[in-house]
């Protein structure tokens, strides 16, 4: 855990349950039956949207990590798919379903994308809110 990382850890504790709410939205996040790549790029989709720069930092590491990917276009339609939900508070369009189970995505994973947006709009606006990021 980095410095930053800790930091923002720390500040979270001021509210256990918000602690424990992301820890535990997160731990589930990440048994979703999205792949890693397209997780992390949920995740780094949202970070950026709420510019928190911490996050951004975080998650581009961890996806640089998991090493390169197979389907470029893939992780572009997980990317869209995410911004097309946060625009449309989930009212995403039949087509935009579409263009998103194109790329071999299940409407399991679109409900997975959203427990993504919440899981990291916690964390992003806690770390805004706290000066973490």
């Amino acid at each position: 855990m980095t410095a930053r990382t800790a930091n923002a850890v720390a500040l979270l504790k001021e509210s256990p349950h918000t602690l424990d709410g992301f820890l535990k939205l997160s731990e589930i996040f990440e048994s979703t039956t999205l792949d890693a790549h397209s997780r992390e790029t949920v995740i780094l989709t949202v970070a950026a949207r709420n510019q928190c720069h911490l996050c951004v930092d975080m998650h581009e590491a961890k996806l640089a990590a998991l090493g390169p990917v197979a389907d470029r276009e893939r992780l572009e339609a997980v990317r869209n798919f995410t911004l097309q939900a946060l625009a449309s508070s989930g009212a995403v369009t039949d087509a935009e379903l579409d263009a998103f189970y194109a790329h071999g995505y299940t409407r399991r994973n679109a409900l997975e994308v959203v427990l993504g947006i919440g899981t990291y709009t916690v964390s992003t606006f806690a770390n805004r809110l706290t000066r973490a990021a």
